[in-house]
């Protein structure tokens, strides 16, 4: 036990009557804040990196005249990227060292916004995103293994990864605001912006982030960890949830855009309730899990945006925003919120402690896969001269996948570990 965990002594208590008890946390100091603000500050910009060529894929695809199954991958591209570095990662750690590691993610990540802002070719510019994905996987799980390094275990690591969660979740509705305000000058902007404040967060990053107190273990992937049932239906679901609402906003932003000839920022603004209430939610996803237990809230998490993605199906398309598509935005966003902290949780709690570093990179790459599957087929669909109904009946039929999934898991028990 430490010294601040240790219960104090009677005499003590009757000396100090109003010092802090020994279950409040010691305040964080200077270091340990800037530390957590340098972390969050980037993962907030790997957020933003999702969403915020969402809405300019439009105007991109006019500039260079690239269609739509062209174009989309600058949005799966990203995804590719991601998954394909989530599972090496830890390797690289432990090879190079988690503070290395770090910064020369960050470095490349400055160099591909860059390269990407000016890229004038498709194959290019889709590289650049590649490239962007992977720097972000590196950034974003071992920033989260640097708080863990560095924030003492108990209530301090808990609430700072709060905190950086937070910023990872306000990053999406972040990177829409920024889109709609970037795209009166140029779609150029949407993929230059990140370029100064990587390298200025990069500056900072040199002097904050400590060094590696040791070497970082390389977690090895069991076989028996590939046949386990509720990491195999989180990621199941986590990846119907994460495909089919990334498709969904495709098809939005090119049809309100495209068809309904929408202004850009408009445009962000009718996607906002599909990601607000996550982030406001975040705070309390721990407790909502430990009330309610993980099946439930996965399993109505995936039953809400199928309601939407059918309802939006039925509707004509005549039909307002505020009866047409802001009813299937809530309901998507409903089911972030009730599952999204869930299934992170689902994926993990019955595996030993020594499997869960494995485990965790494996759930990752599955979210990440399942818009690196979706995107493209939606974009093809889209563009198949049938409207919008053809790729949204994908869409709503991937997410019904989505939710038998998540009811066989209200029949299999398992157990939960406290969050």
């Amino acid at each position: 036990m430490t010294a601040s965990s240790r219960p104090a002594s009677p005499t003590a208590a009757r000396s100090a009557p109003d010092a802090p008890s020994a279950a409040d946390p010691p305040r964080w100091d200077a270091r340990l804040w800037s530390v957590l603000l340098i972390l969050s500050a980037n993962m907030i910009l790997d957020a933003i990196e999702v969403s915020v060529v969402l809405v300019a894929l439009p105007s991109i695809g006019a500039s260079l005249g690239l269609g739509l199954s062209t174009v989309q991958w600058l949005m799966s591209g990203f995804a590719l990227g991601f998954a394909a570095l989530l599972v090496v990662g830890p390797k690289l750690n432990a090879a190079l060292g988690r503070r290395r590691v770090y910064l020369t993610a960050m470095l490349v990540f400055a160099a591909a916004s860059v390269a990407g802002g000016l890229a004038d070719t498709a194959a290019l510019l889709i590289a650049t995103r590649v490239v962007k994905g992977a720097a972000a996987a590196l950034t974003a799980p071992t920033g989260l293994a640097i708080i863990g390094a560095t924030f003492p275990e108990g209530p301090q690591r808990r609430r700072a990864v709060s905190v950086y969660s937070l910023f990872g979740a306000a990053g999406f509705t972040a990177g829409l605001l920024l889109s709609g305000a970037l795209l009166t000058a140029s779609w150029r902007w949407t993929l230059l912006f990140p370029a100064p404040v990587a390298l200025v967060l990069l500056l900072f990053a040199l002097r904050i982030v400590p060094a590696d107190r040791g070497r970082a273990p390389v977690p090895r992937i069991a076989p028996a960890l590939l046949r386990n049932g509720p990491l195999l239906r989180s990621a199941v679901g986590a990846a119907t949830l994460n495909g089919t609402y990334q498709s969904l906003l495709l098809l939005l932003t090119f049809q309100t855009q495209s068809q309904l000839g929408w202004p850009a920022w408009q445009s962000a603004l009718a996607l906002l309730p599909a990601c607000v209430p996550l982030a406001v939610t975040v705070p309390f996803a721990g407790s909502m899990t430990a009330r309610w237990g993980t099946s439930r809230p996965i399993a109505l998490g995936a039953a809400a945006p199928l309601l939407g993605y059918a309802l939006y199906l039925w509707r004509p398309d005549t039909r307002p925003y505020a009866a047409g598509m802001l009813p299937a935005l809530l309901l998507v966003g409903a089911g972030f919120v009730l599952s999204f902290a869930a299934l992170n949780m689902q994926a993990t709690s019955a595996l030993p402690a020594a499997d869960r570093a494995a485990a965790v990179p494996l759930y990752q790459a599955a979210v990440q896969l399942g818009a690196v599957l979706m995107l493209p087929t939606t974009a093809w669909l889209l563009g198949s001269h049938y409207g919008h109904r053809p790729a949204l009946s994908f869409i709503t039929a991937v997410g019904g996948i989505g939710l038998l999934t998540a009811l066989t898991g209200l029949r299999t028990p398992h157990r939960q570990a406290a969050p």
